[in-house]
């Protein structure tokens, strides 16, 4: 939709009486998706609200690419924000059919501003056969993918999803995710993206934006928050990397997947077809380490690496931090006596085994 790669620069309060939102300052390159990220009452709905214009209460300075969208003088309305919302409950009229809820918003749009087109949108989220269908027939994903299509639909310069997946099962969540994906590559939309659901960050974030106590603690790229031990997205699981890999063709039911110049990796799910790059999800739980490469063993994924840091988690824990052999950084947590009747010490050359049924996209 714009190819155009905005900063948004901002500081923003926002006193609710019983919350307050007073963010500092901070720099959000509109690029890609972002992630809001903390934990439930962090501040996250209420810093959206505040940079959507959507609360009149919110105070401060705040600019896109140059453009005052807020500031002492002046407070851009939130229609001339061009943003494209979507909620938790997907917020549509249940009185109208799909094609009717879609067109509500597009009768609307300014008459400088021409809607994006409608049949590429429906058919891509995938509710082309749904427009006359009565909103209340529908699923709770199929609610989301109508949702989306409204927002898009209005050609946004923006798109704020606000927890769009918490009310969907697993399997919705999982179709949801690639829609995104393929959503954000196909119009090169960025996404300010708010979940507490350290998978969804993992999957769609290109950086993640972390809250507590309504401010702004740091903004960092997905690779630098989940660099660092002590990364909040690792408060549920554990630590967490993210492998890049490129997907190949199935064989024997299992999903093989290249990384580096020779490594592959198998997942015991396929990943959706056309797909060029997927990002391999690893618990830090779920690696083990070996000193040679062990043969009859079950777990077909063995990949040497190097071992550059130890890092004392309690507990007679280690998280150990590994170098693969393309540079990509891999965690594993062994316990302490492991660690010694090994001598696992930085530098040491290691096997970093994965079971298939472990790796998730």
């Amino acid at each position: 939709m714009s190819d155009i790669q905005a900063l948004m620069k901002g500081d923003l309060t926002l006193d609710l009486g019983s919350f307050r939102l007073d963010s500092g300052s901070f720099e959000i390159p509109l690029q890609g998706v972002t992630v809001l990220f903390g934990r439930s009452g962090s501040g996250k709905s209420t810093l959206l609200r505040a940079i959507s214009g959507l609360d009149k209460r919110t105070e401060g300075h705040l600019t896109v690419n140059g453009e005052i969208w807020q500031d002492e003088a002046n407070v851009l309305p939130t229609q001339k924000r061009h943003i494209g919302f979507v909620f938790q409950d997907a917020a549509l009229f249940p009185h109208m059919t799909v094609r009717q809820n879609l067109m509500y918003g597009v009768k609307r749009l300014p008459k400088d501003i021409t809607p994006e087109d409608f049949d590429d949108i429906v058919q891509r989220v995938g509710i082309a056969d749904k427009l006359n269908r009565a909103v209340t027939f529908l699923s709770g994903g199929e609610r989301q993918r109508v949702a989306i299509a409204r927002a898009l639909l209005m050609r946004p310069k923006l798109l704020c999803m606000d927890e769009p997946l918490s009310a969907l099962d697993w399997r919705a969540k999982a179709e949801m995710l690639t829609l995104i994906e393929e959503l954000v590559a196909a119009y090169r939309l960025p996404v300010l993206y708010i979940t507490h659901a350290p998978a969804e960050v993992e999957r769609l974030a290109d950086r993640v934006l972390f809250m507590q106590n309504g401010r702004v603690e740091t903004v960092e790229t997905l690779q630098q928050a989940l660099a660092r031990p002590d990364s909040p997205l690792f408060d549920e699981q554990g630590a967490v990397s993210v492998l890049q890999a490129s997907p190949l063709p199935m064989q024997d039911g299992l999903q093989p997947a290249r990384f580096g110049e020779t490594e592959t990796i198998w997942l015991s799910e396929a990943v959706p077809k056309g797909k060029e790059t997927i990002r391999v999800r690893v618990l830090a739980r779920d690696v083990s380490l070996a000193l040679s490469d062990p043969k009859d063993l079950s777990i077909i994924n063995h990949f040497p690496a190097e071992v550059t840091e130890l890092i004392p988690q309690g507990q007679h824990r280690l998280l150990v931090r590994l170098r693969l052999s393309d540079g990509q950084q891999l965690f594993s947590e062994v316990t302490q006596h492991s660690a010694e009747r090994l001598k696992i010490q930085p530098g040491l050359a290691v096997f970093a085994l994965i079971k298939s049924v472990a790796v998730t996209e």
